[in-house]
């Protein structure tokens, strides 16, 4: 059984846009559910999509209230977090693209960005995307722990690092 997670009493929950405080409470709400549906799953990931999606739109509003990224990024449809977090970049990009190495800077070391860069790649990139000979199969405990995850780390966020700090 999951941990009970009340969302309303977090220090960021005021933080969200009303659209993604709605995509964290189905992502709640379906790990939940779902446990007691009739119907198995091949694959759960649709319980993480919700909070997934929200983390990106949290994200996003986080590198531009940090100054991490300019508003035409914010607003368009270019802008990568997996490129801007990667702490692989290409050193070419670095310095114009790497929110990753910004964050290493303003907020606490490597322990932040390593932690959002995972909960990314974990708990987003790997459920959006299919690979020949890569299952990818996200079971219902599996689930749980992804959007447990997600929330984990946006609260590292509000620990770790002032969102309401511009540089």
């Amino acid at each position: 059984m999951p941990k009970y997670i009340d969302l309303h009493s977090k220090v960021w929950w005021d933080y969200l846009e009303q659209d993604l405080q709605l995509l964290f409470e189905e992502s709640l709400e379906l790990v939940r559910r779902v446990r007691y549906w009739d119907q198995q799953f091949h694959d759960y990931s649709f319980i993480v999509f919700p909070a997934a999606k929200a983390y990106e739109g949290f994200l996003k509003q986080f590198f531009l209230d940090m100054g991490f990224i300019e508003k035409k990024d914010f607003l368009g449809r270019r802008f990568r977090i997996g490129r801007a977090l990667n702490p692989e970049l290409d050193r070419k990009y670095r310095k114009k693209e790497s929110v990753y190495d910004r964050l290493l800077t303003h907020c606490s070391g490597e322990a932040l960005p390593d932690q959002l860069w995972n909960t990314w790649k974990e708990s987003r990139n790997m459920l959006f995307h299919w690979f020949p000979n890569e299952a990818n199969i996200v079971t219902y405990p599996e689930a749980q722990k992804r959007v447990e995850m997600i929330i984990e780390a946006v609260d590292a966020v509000f620990r770790d690092c002032d969102p309401h700090y511009k540089n």
